[in-house]
Protein backbone atom coordinates (compact mmCIF):
# COMPACT_ATOMS: atom_id res chain seq x y z
CA UNK A 1 0.00 0.00 0.00
CA UNK A 2 1.34 3.44 -0.89
CA UNK A 3 0.35 7.07 -0.44
CA UNK A 4 -1.94 6.41 2.53
CA UNK A 5 -3.14 9.75 3.88
CA UNK A 6 -5.69 8.47 6.39
CA UNK A 7 -9.07 6.82 6.57
CA UNK A 8 -12.16 9.03 7.00
CA UNK A 9 -15.07 8.27 9.30
CA UNK A 10 -17.93 7.46 6.97
CA UNK A 11 -21.73 7.60 7.07
CA UNK A 12 -23.68 4.81 5.29
CA UNK A 13 -20.90 4.43 2.70
CA UNK A 14 -21.37 3.01 -0.80
CA UNK A 15 -18.36 2.21 -2.96
CA UNK A 16 -18.56 3.30 -6.62
CA UNK A 17 -15.80 1.96 -8.90
CA UNK A 18 -14.78 2.23 -12.55
CA UNK A 19 -11.70 1.11 -14.45
CA UNK A 20 -10.23 2.31 -17.72
CA UNK A 21 -9.65 -0.30 -20.40
CA UNK A 22 -11.64 -3.28 -21.63
CA UNK A 23 -14.82 -2.46 -19.66
CA UNK A 24 -14.85 1.27 -20.44
CA UNK A 25 -16.08 1.90 -23.99
CA UNK A 26 -15.88 5.58 -24.83
CA UNK A 27 -14.32 6.18 -21.38
CA UNK A 28 -17.92 6.56 -20.20
CA UNK A 29 -17.58 4.73 -16.86
CA UNK A 30 -14.25 6.17 -15.71
CA UNK A 31 -15.42 9.65 -16.69
CA UNK A 32 -18.56 9.19 -14.57
CA UNK A 33 -16.51 8.46 -11.45
CA UNK A 34 -14.15 11.33 -12.30
CA UNK A 35 -17.21 13.60 -12.49
CA UNK A 36 -18.37 12.53 -9.02
CA UNK A 37 -14.89 13.14 -7.65
CA UNK A 38 -14.67 16.59 -9.25
CA UNK A 39 -18.18 17.81 -8.41
CA UNK A 40 -18.02 16.70 -4.78
CA UNK A 41 -14.33 17.58 -4.33
CA UNK A 42 -13.10 14.12 -3.42
CA UNK A 43 -10.09 13.64 -1.17
CA UNK A 44 -7.70 10.83 -2.14
CA UNK A 45 -6.77 8.76 0.91
CA UNK A 46 -5.12 5.67 -0.60
CA UNK A 47 -3.58 4.26 -3.77
CA UNK A 48 -2.70 0.67 -4.65
CA UNK A 49 0.94 -0.12 -5.29
CA UNK A 50 1.37 0.15 -9.05
CA UNK A 51 4.31 -2.27 -8.95
CA UNK A 52 1.99 -5.10 -7.88
CA UNK A 53 -0.63 -4.92 -10.61
CA UNK A 54 0.52 -3.09 -13.75
CA UNK A 55 2.77 -3.84 -16.70
CA UNK A 56 4.45 -0.48 -17.31
CA UNK A 57 5.12 -1.32 -20.95
CA UNK A 58 1.35 -1.54 -21.42
CA UNK A 59 0.34 1.33 -19.10
CA UNK A 60 3.30 3.66 -19.04
CA UNK A 61 4.01 6.20 -16.29
CA UNK A 62 3.94 9.88 -17.23
CA UNK A 63 6.40 12.65 -16.46
CA UNK A 64 5.21 16.12 -15.47
CA UNK A 65 6.71 19.34 -14.15
CA UNK A 66 5.93 20.74 -10.71
CA UNK A 67 7.51 24.18 -10.42
CA UNK A 68 10.27 23.14 -12.78
CA UNK A 69 10.86 19.83 -10.93
CA UNK A 70 10.24 16.67 -12.96
CA UNK A 71 7.93 14.17 -11.27
CA UNK A 72 6.41 10.85 -12.29
CA UNK A 73 2.80 9.72 -12.01
CA UNK A 74 2.46 5.95 -11.97
CA UNK A 75 -0.59 4.16 -13.41
CA UNK A 76 -2.57 2.85 -10.47
CA UNK A 77 -5.96 2.73 -8.77
CA UNK A 78 -6.81 5.44 -6.25
CA UNK A 79 -9.52 5.67 -3.61
CA UNK A 80 -11.17 8.93 -2.58
CA UNK A 81 -14.16 9.84 -0.43
CA UNK A 82 -16.91 12.40 -0.89
CA UNK A 83 -19.76 13.38 1.39
CA UNK A 84 -23.22 14.08 0.00
CA UNK A 85 -24.89 16.79 2.09
CA UNK A 86 -28.56 17.32 2.77
CA UNK A 87 -31.06 16.06 5.34
CA UNK A 88 -29.56 12.58 5.25
CA UNK A 89 -25.83 12.90 4.53
CA UNK A 90 -23.94 9.86 3.33
CA UNK A 91 -20.53 9.08 1.91
CA UNK A 92 -19.34 7.61 -1.34
CA UNK A 93 -16.00 5.83 -1.62
CA UNK A 94 -14.82 6.38 -5.19
CA UNK A 95 -12.46 3.85 -6.78
CA UNK A 96 -10.93 4.93 -10.09
CA UNK A 97 -8.02 3.42 -11.94
CA UNK A 98 -6.91 1.20 -14.79
CA UNK A 99 -7.78 -2.43 -15.30
CA UNK A 100 -4.81 -4.29 -13.78
CA UNK A 101 -2.42 -6.25 -15.97
CA UNK A 102 -1.89 -9.06 -13.45
CA UNK A 103 -2.84 -10.52 -10.03
CA UNK A 104 -6.55 -9.78 -10.40
CA UNK A 105 -7.55 -11.82 -7.35
CA UNK A 106 -5.11 -9.98 -5.11
CA UNK A 107 -6.28 -6.70 -6.63
CA UNK A 108 -9.92 -7.44 -5.79
CA UNK A 109 -9.01 -8.66 -2.30
CA UNK A 110 -7.23 -5.37 -1.63
CA UNK A 111 -10.24 -3.36 -2.81
CA UNK A 112 -12.52 -5.50 -0.64
CA UNK A 113 -10.16 -4.98 2.30
CA UNK A 114 -10.83 -1.25 2.05
CA UNK A 115 -14.57 -1.91 1.73
CA UNK A 116 -14.55 -3.99 4.90
CA UNK A 117 -12.42 -1.51 6.85
CA UNK A 118 -14.63 1.42 5.84
CA UNK A 119 -17.92 -0.36 6.51
CA UNK A 120 -19.10 -0.19 2.89
CA UNK A 121 -22.72 -1.31 2.58
CA UNK A 122 -22.77 -1.94 -1.16
CA UNK A 123 -20.38 -1.86 -4.13
CA UNK A 124 -21.51 -0.38 -7.45
CA UNK A 125 -19.20 -0.98 -10.42
CA UNK A 126 -19.71 1.09 -13.57
CA UNK A 127 -18.92 -0.23 -17.04
CA UNK A 128 -19.55 0.59 -20.69
CA UNK A 129 -19.79 -1.76 -23.65
CA UNK A 130 -20.06 -1.44 -27.42
CA UNK A 131 -23.60 -2.07 -28.61
CA UNK A 132 -25.91 -2.02 -31.63
CA UNK A 133 -27.64 1.11 -30.38
CA UNK A 134 -28.28 4.37 -32.27
CA UNK A 135 -26.66 7.53 -30.95
CA UNK A 136 -29.94 9.40 -31.47
CA UNK A 137 -31.84 7.46 -28.77
CA UNK A 138 -31.44 7.38 -24.97
CA UNK A 139 -28.42 5.32 -23.91
CA UNK A 140 -29.49 1.86 -22.63
CA UNK A 141 -28.17 1.18 -19.12
CA UNK A 142 -28.48 -2.30 -17.61
CA UNK A 143 -28.28 -2.92 -13.89
CA UNK A 144 -27.19 -6.47 -13.04
CA UNK A 145 -26.19 -8.36 -9.92
CA UNK A 146 -25.15 -11.83 -8.82
CA UNK A 147 -27.29 -11.50 -5.68
CA UNK A 148 -30.82 -12.90 -6.13
CA UNK A 149 -32.18 -10.95 -3.15
CA UNK A 150 -30.64 -7.71 -4.40
CA UNK A 151 -32.05 -8.34 -7.88
CA UNK A 152 -35.53 -8.72 -6.41
CA UNK A 153 -35.49 -5.80 -3.95
CA UNK A 154 -33.80 -3.27 -6.27
CA UNK A 155 -35.50 -4.32 -9.52
CA UNK A 156 -32.25 -5.47 -11.13
CA UNK A 157 -31.48 -8.23 -13.57
CA UNK A 158 -29.83 -11.33 -12.13
CA UNK A 159 -26.82 -11.98 -14.33
CA UNK A 160 -26.83 -15.01 -16.62
CA UNK A 161 -23.79 -14.01 -18.65
CA UNK A 162 -21.25 -16.64 -19.72
CA UNK A 163 -18.05 -15.79 -21.56
CA UNK A 164 -14.91 -13.66 -21.30
CA UNK A 165 -14.96 -11.02 -18.60
CA UNK A 166 -12.94 -8.07 -17.37
CA UNK A 167 -12.09 -6.64 -13.97
CA UNK A 168 -15.70 -5.41 -13.56
CA UNK A 169 -17.03 -8.96 -13.69
CA UNK A 170 -14.21 -10.28 -11.50
CA UNK A 171 -14.75 -7.62 -8.81
CA UNK A 172 -18.50 -8.21 -8.73
CA UNK A 173 -17.97 -11.94 -8.32
CA UNK A 174 -15.39 -11.33 -5.58
CA UNK A 175 -17.93 -9.17 -3.75
CA UNK A 176 -20.51 -11.95 -3.99
CA UNK A 177 -18.13 -14.51 -2.46
CA UNK A 178 -17.19 -12.02 0.27
CA UNK A 179 -20.83 -11.41 1.16
CA UNK A 180 -20.79 -7.77 0.02
CA UNK A 181 -23.85 -6.68 -2.02
CA UNK A 182 -22.65 -5.65 -5.49
CA UNK A 183 -24.28 -4.18 -8.58
CA UNK A 184 -22.87 -3.47 -12.05
CA UNK A 185 -24.31 -0.70 -14.21
CA UNK A 186 -23.52 -1.01 -17.92
CA UNK A 187 -24.04 1.69 -20.56
CA UNK A 188 -24.25 0.67 -24.22
CA UNK A 189 -22.08 2.86 -26.49
CA UNK A 190 -22.77 2.91 -30.27
CA UNK A 191 -20.10 0.74 -31.83
CA UNK A 192 -19.85 3.00 -34.89
CA UNK A 193 -18.75 5.97 -32.74
CA UNK A 194 -16.77 4.36 -29.94
CA UNK A 195 -14.03 6.97 -29.57
CA UNK A 196 -13.90 8.79 -26.22
CA UNK A 197 -15.25 10.88 -24.75
CA UNK A 198 -18.92 9.96 -24.77
CA UNK A 199 -20.66 12.41 -22.41
CA UNK A 200 -24.09 11.05 -23.33
CA UNK A 201 -23.20 7.58 -22.01
CA UNK A 202 -21.55 9.10 -18.93
CA UNK A 203 -24.72 11.09 -18.23
CA UNK A 204 -26.86 7.96 -18.59
CA UNK A 205 -24.70 6.08 -16.05
CA UNK A 206 -24.99 8.92 -13.55
CA UNK A 207 -28.77 9.07 -13.98
CA UNK A 208 -29.02 5.32 -13.34
CA UNK A 209 -26.77 5.66 -10.30
CA UNK A 210 -29.12 8.36 -8.99
CA UNK A 211 -32.06 5.99 -9.33
CA UNK A 212 -30.19 3.14 -7.68
CA UNK A 213 -28.97 5.10 -4.65
CA UNK A 214 -31.83 7.59 -4.40
CA UNK A 215 -29.61 10.68 -4.45
CA UNK A 216 -29.18 13.83 -6.52
CA UNK A 217 -25.94 14.18 -8.49
CA UNK A 218 -24.87 17.64 -9.71
CA UNK A 219 -24.44 17.22 -13.45
CA UNK A 220 -22.57 20.45 -14.23
CA UNK A 221 -21.91 20.81 -17.95
CA UNK A 222 -22.61 17.16 -18.80
CA UNK A 223 -26.11 17.70 -20.28
CA UNK A 224 -24.80 20.42 -22.61
CA UNK A 225 -21.77 18.30 -23.51
CA UNK A 226 -24.08 15.37 -24.32
CA UNK A 227 -26.20 17.54 -26.63
CA UNK A 228 -23.11 18.90 -28.38
CA UNK A 229 -21.76 15.36 -28.80
CA UNK A 230 -24.99 14.16 -30.42
CA UNK A 231 -25.10 17.14 -32.79
CA UNK A 232 -21.50 16.46 -33.81
CA UNK A 233 -22.18 12.78 -34.47
CA UNK A 234 -25.34 13.69 -36.42
CA UNK A 235 -23.27 15.89 -38.71
CA UNK A 236 -20.59 13.27 -39.26
CA UNK A 237 -23.07 10.45 -39.87
CA UNK A 238 -25.13 12.51 -42.32
CA UNK A 239 -22.12 12.84 -44.64
CA UNK A 240 -22.52 9.21 -45.72
CA UNK A 241 -25.92 8.03 -46.94
CA UNK A 242 -25.17 4.36 -46.15
CA UNK A 243 -24.34 5.15 -42.55
CA UNK A 244 -27.39 7.40 -42.23
CA UNK A 245 -29.55 4.54 -43.51
CA UNK A 246 -27.89 2.14 -41.08
CA UNK A 247 -28.56 4.48 -38.15
CA UNK A 248 -32.21 4.72 -39.22
CA UNK A 249 -32.40 0.90 -39.19
CA UNK A 250 -31.05 0.84 -35.63
CA UNK A 251 -33.57 3.52 -34.63
CA UNK A 252 -36.50 1.52 -36.00
CA UNK A 253 -35.33 -1.67 -34.28
CA UNK A 254 -34.82 0.16 -30.99
CA UNK A 255 -38.20 1.92 -31.12
CA UNK A 256 -40.00 -1.33 -31.87
CA UNK A 257 -38.23 -3.24 -29.09
CA UNK A 258 -38.77 -0.55 -26.46
CA UNK A 259 -42.40 0.28 -27.20
CA UNK A 260 -43.55 -1.50 -24.00
CA UNK A 261 -41.10 0.64 -21.97
CA UNK A 262 -43.54 3.56 -22.06
CA UNK A 263 -45.05 2.15 -18.87
CA UNK A 264 -46.22 3.67 -15.62
CA UNK A 265 -43.06 2.41 -13.89
CA UNK A 266 -40.77 4.16 -16.39
CA UNK A 267 -42.75 7.38 -16.09
CA UNK A 268 -42.57 7.16 -12.29
CA UNK A 269 -38.77 6.84 -12.40
CA UNK A 270 -38.48 9.94 -14.57
CA UNK A 271 -40.80 11.88 -12.26
CA UNK A 272 -38.80 10.88 -9.17
CA UNK A 273 -35.61 12.10 -10.86
CA UNK A 274 -37.34 15.38 -11.72
CA UNK A 275 -38.35 15.87 -8.08
CA UNK A 276 -34.79 15.19 -6.90
CA UNK A 277 -33.48 17.83 -9.28
CA UNK A 278 -35.88 20.39 -7.77
CA UNK A 279 -34.44 19.86 -4.27
CA UNK A 280 -32.32 22.84 -3.19
CA UNK A 281 -29.34 20.72 -2.10
CA UNK A 282 -26.74 21.80 0.53
CA UNK A 283 -27.24 25.26 1.99
CA UNK A 284 -24.81 28.19 1.76
CA UNK A 285 -21.54 27.66 3.52
CA UNK A 286 -21.93 23.88 3.56
CA UNK A 287 -19.45 22.18 1.24
CA UNK A 288 -20.72 19.51 -1.08
CA UNK A 289 -17.58 17.39 -0.75
CA UNK A 290 -15.51 16.28 2.20
CA UNK A 291 -16.60 16.38 5.83
CA UNK A 292 -18.20 19.63 6.95
CA UNK A 293 -16.88 21.46 10.00
CA UNK A 294 -18.18 24.54 11.78
CA UNK A 295 -15.79 26.69 9.78
CA UNK A 296 -17.12 25.24 6.52
CA UNK A 297 -13.82 23.51 5.72
CA UNK A 298 -13.43 19.84 4.87
CA UNK A 299 -11.41 17.68 7.25
CA UNK A 300 -10.32 14.04 7.29
CA UNK A 301 -8.64 11.77 9.83
CA UNK A 302 -5.01 11.39 8.79
CA UNK A 303 -2.28 8.85 9.31
CA UNK A 304 0.15 11.07 11.19
CA UNK A 305 2.93 8.53 10.84
CA UNK A 306 2.93 9.00 7.08
CA UNK A 307 4.48 12.02 5.48
CA UNK A 308 3.46 11.04 1.98
CA UNK A 309 1.59 13.41 -0.25
CA UNK A 310 -1.49 12.82 -2.32
CA UNK A 311 -1.10 12.01 -6.02
CA UNK A 312 -2.03 14.85 -8.41
CA UNK A 313 -5.68 15.00 -9.43
CA UNK A 314 -6.47 14.18 -13.07
CA UNK A 315 -7.22 16.88 -15.60
CA UNK A 316 -10.74 16.88 -16.95
CA UNK A 317 -10.77 15.45 -20.49
CA UNK A 318 -11.98 17.53 -23.40
CA UNK A 319 -15.40 16.69 -24.74
CA UNK A 320 -16.58 16.26 -28.28
CA UNK A 321 -17.29 13.38 -30.61
CA UNK A 322 -14.50 11.46 -32.25
CA UNK A 323 -14.67 10.33 -35.87
CA UNK A 324 -17.54 8.04 -36.72
CA UNK A 325 -16.42 4.51 -37.45
CA UNK A 326 -17.94 1.95 -39.73
CA UNK A 327 -20.86 -0.08 -38.37
CA UNK A 328 -19.57 -3.28 -36.84
CA UNK A 329 -15.90 -2.28 -36.95
CA UNK A 330 -15.52 -0.31 -33.73
CA UNK A 331 -12.76 1.68 -35.43
CA UNK A 332 -12.42 5.23 -36.63
CA UNK A 333 -12.97 6.15 -40.24
CA UNK A 334 -10.17 7.00 -42.62
CA UNK A 335 -7.78 9.74 -41.50
CA UNK A 336 -8.62 13.19 -42.71
CA UNK A 337 -11.99 12.18 -44.14
CA UNK A 338 -14.21 12.75 -41.13
CA UNK A 339 -16.58 10.28 -42.75
CA UNK A 340 -17.95 6.95 -41.57
CA UNK A 341 -16.77 3.75 -43.18
CA UNK A 342 -19.78 1.52 -43.90
CA UNK A 343 -19.89 -2.10 -42.88
CA UNK A 344 -22.16 -4.62 -41.16
CA UNK A 345 -22.27 -5.31 -37.42
CA UNK A 346 -21.49 -8.65 -35.90
CA UNK A 347 -24.05 -10.09 -33.51
CA UNK A 348 -22.29 -10.41 -30.17
CA UNK A 349 -23.19 -10.06 -26.52
CA UNK A 350 -20.73 -7.84 -24.75
CA UNK A 351 -18.53 -8.71 -21.84
CA UNK A 352 -19.97 -8.20 -18.45
CA UNK A 353 -23.27 -9.24 -17.11
CA UNK A 354 -25.91 -7.46 -19.24
CA UNK A 355 -27.07 -9.74 -22.02
CA UNK A 356 -27.71 -7.41 -24.92
CA UNK A 357 -26.27 -7.19 -28.44
CA UNK A 358 -23.18 -5.14 -29.00
CA UNK A 359 -20.75 -4.29 -31.75
CA UNK A 360 -17.33 -5.84 -32.16
CA UNK A 361 -14.88 -5.58 -29.33
CA UNK A 362 -11.63 -3.65 -29.62
CA UNK A 363 -8.25 -4.71 -30.82
CA UNK A 364 -6.23 -6.00 -27.90
CA UNK A 365 -3.87 -3.06 -28.11
CA UNK A 366 -6.56 -0.35 -28.12
CA UNK A 367 -8.57 -1.52 -25.10
CA UNK A 368 -11.57 0.64 -25.84
CA UNK A 369 -14.44 -1.69 -24.96
CA UNK A 370 -15.46 -5.27 -24.17
CA UNK A 371 -15.65 -8.20 -26.55
CA UNK A 372 -18.38 -10.76 -27.01
CA UNK A 373 -18.99 -14.10 -25.29
CA UNK A 374 -17.67 -15.92 -28.36
CA UNK A 375 -14.21 -14.80 -27.31
CA UNK A 376 -12.10 -11.67 -27.73
CA UNK A 377 -12.03 -10.32 -31.24
CA UNK A 378 -9.05 -11.14 -33.37
CA UNK A 379 -7.99 -9.09 -36.40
Amino acid sequence: MIELDGVPELIDPVMVAAFEGWNDAGDAASTAVAHLDREWKGEVFAALDAEDYYDFQVNRPTVWLDGGVRKITWPTTRLSVVRIGGDKPRDLVLVRGIEPSMRWRSFCNEILGFAHELGVEMVVVLGALLGDTPHTRPVPVSGVTSDADLARTMDLEETRYEGPTGIVGILQEACTHAGVPAVSLWAAVPHYVSQPPNPKATLALLNRLEDLLGLRIPLGELPEDARAWQVGVDQLASEDSEVAEYVQTLEEARDTAELPEASGEAIAREFERYLRRRDPGPGPGQPSGGHATESGEATYLRDTSSGRTRPPKPVRPETGPGPVSGPGTGRPGGPGTGRPTPGGPDERAADGEPEQPSGDGPDEDTDNGPDGPDGPSRD
